[in-house]
């Protein structure tokens, strides 16, 4: 299985900002351990990070017809972007979104995803293994 991994806006800063919600480890050793774990799943990853919409729209379309399964963190975009929505429902690509924190737990405009009704699911809370959580739900959702 081929998986495309796209993250938003600030993810890239991971043990930089608000370490008492997203902890220390940083953004290469969320790639690493990514990598790691889906080399062990037998699972092909790319990780992609933009802080710019139309970069994460592109990456998306880019997809199309490459990839069986896309893992998306869209950040803050999750909270408003109809265009990341839209481009997700273009490719029929299977897609999890993915959050490190519980955003159902933090503020209330963080509690409604525009994204995720475009995805198969949504897995937030589990730091970093939420990611493989997500690697994992393609998986099994590939044996459907």
């Amino acid at each position: 299985m081929k998986i495309l991994m796209i993250n938003g806006p600030n993810i890239n800063f991971l043990g930089i900002r608000e370490k008492n919600i997203y902890g220390t480890k940083n953004y290469k050793d969320l790639c690493d351990y990514v990598k790691s774990e889906a080399k062990i799943l037998g699972v092909e990853v790319e990780i992609l990070q933009s802080n710019i919409e139309g970069e994460i729209i592109g990456y998306i379309q880019e997809a199309y017809e490459k990839y069986d399964g896309i893992v998306i963190n869209p950040g803050a975009y999750t909270h408003y972007s109809i265009a990341i929505y839209d481009a997700l429902k273009a490719v029929s690509i299977k897609t999890v979104e993915v959050h490190i924190s519980n955003i159902h737990s933090r503020e209330e405009f963080r509690r409604k995803s525009v994204t995720a009704p475009a995805c198969i699911g949504q897995i937030c809370g589990f730091g970093f293994y939420g990611y493989i959580m997500a690697i994992m739900a393609l998986l099994k959702e590939d044996e459907r």
